[in-house]
């Protein structure tokens, strides 16, 4: 049984504290590459995870040319590099810019835009033909404020259109559409909303007012939430449900391990996305493609994505960890995999993480399990098991199916 003990700093449920705005905010993009211990790291900024056919191949081929191969899918549905050259920043950017990825240099990094993936597609949602054009007007509104290229590269736009999946994952600014081009504004994780009749707009001015509240002191709006405005209208709780993997509605929606796939599984989502429909990277680590043929799931199946729901892997992340990040105590990708190859369970998600940072967790309720010295530490709803290695897969699921039906 997992034993009642002190909890460890959790950060899903640690509460936010004010950053260090004295040091620069190192949030990797396109143009600023991170050192890692693999190579250089780029992040490109994808809003609403939306890749055409041809920005697809453009990224398989850097990843190609000047990287590992591989392209990694993040938590807020962007894309990473990695393993590039230090020297290579301006033949990425020059790739980018070709295919319109590099819309603005000053603005690269504060282009954080997630939405709903299936919006449009399986018939749920209310935002209607206005909420397609949401994404691409908050993301060219936010290149033409010369203010915005103050905000943090970490700070998050959500637009979700009424089913509740991105509103669940307590982004800065969230619009939740409700129908007639209308939508509720919540600004950080405030329990109340503020009705806007024009959406857009009102989530810009939402985050100038954040910074000039903030004056320098927060990244985030959660951070000084009690000096923020409460608004009118009640939220319920979101349960942040990602796409089904498989045939959802008009499309298809697959997985990947770890989010991570090689240049050539990159392609084969290109020559799957029919003409003139833009695929959808996912803040779960998937994929969407609208209009796509149901008869490819074999062949994308074949290929290494995941393609159905279920199996040990839904709802498994993980951080880099060694050998990629320094910081790492552990290779916690390859423990993860004997981990769930050895004990597949379902219930809560559950992210391992090389060291206290926990980079790329889940928002909500999760497993955290947290490489230390001699094994892991395995903490849900702040109680803590301390764990032998071999022991950590028995640990996580216990924890995941003990913990799933808990009330809120």
């Amino acid at each position: 049984m997992l034993a009642a003990m002190p909890p460890t700093p959790d950060a899903a449920q640690a509460p936010s504290v004010g950053p260090d705005r004295g040091r620069a905010d190192a949030c990797p993009g396109a143009l600023r590459l991170h050192p890692a211990e693999d190579g250089h790291l780029a992040r490109l900024r994808l809003p609403g995870g939306q890749l055409t056919h041809r920005q697809l191949l453009a990224v398989a081929d850097a990843a190609d040319a000047l990287g590992d191969g591989g392209i990694e899918i993040t938590s807020r549905g962007n894309a990473q590099l990695r393993g590039l050259a230090g020297g290579c920043a301006a033949d990425l950017a020059e790739r980018l810019r070709a295919v319109g990825l590099l819309p603005s240099d000053t603005h690269e990094r504060v282009r954080n835009i997630v939405a709903s993936p299936l919006a449009g597609i399986d018939g749920r949602g209310v935002g209607g033909a206005q909420f397609d054009g949401w994404t691409r007007e908050l993301d060219e509104a936010l290149c033409a404020a010369p203010w915005a290229a103050r905000l943090s590269g970490k700070f998050l736009f959500a637009l979700d259109d009424g089913r509740g999946d991105v509103a669940a994952l307590h982004a800065d600014v969230t619009l939740i559409a409700v129908g007639g081009g209308r939508a509720l504004l919540r600004l950080g994780r405030a329990r109340r909303a503020t009705a806007a009749d024009a959406p857009v707009p009102a989530a810009l001015d939402a985050a100038r007012r954040f910074l000039d509240l903030a004056a320098g002191r927060a990244w985030h709006p959660r951070e000084i939430q009690d000096e923020l405005p409460e608004g009118t209208v009640p939220l319920p709780p979101f349960a942040g449900e990602q796409p089904l993997l498989g045939q959802v509605g008009d499309g298809l929606s697959v997985g990947l391990r770890f989010g991570r796939a090689t240049s050539a599984q990159w392609r084969l989502l290109a020559d799957t996305l029919p003409a003139g429909r833009t695929a959808r990277l996912t803040p779960w680590r998937g994929v969407v493609l609208p209009g796509a043929d149901p008869a490819r799931l074999p062949h994308l199946a074949g290929a290494g994505f995941r393609t159905a729901p279920g199996g040990p892997w839904e709802g498994v992340t993980a951080c880099t960890g060694l050998p990629g990040c320094a910081k790492s105590l552990a290779d916690v990708r390859a423990q993860a995999v004997r981990a769930h190859t050895e004990a597949p369970a379902e219930g809560l998600p559950v992210h391992w993480s090389g060291c206290a940072r926990r980079c790329g967790h889940p928002a909500g309720r999760w497993v955290d399990v947290l490489a230390t010295a001699s094994g892991h530490r395995v903490t849900v709803d702040g109680t803590v098991r301390d764990t032998e290695e071999n022991d950590t897969a028995e640990a996580v699921a216990e924890a995941r199916n003990a913990q799933r039906r808990r009330p809120e």
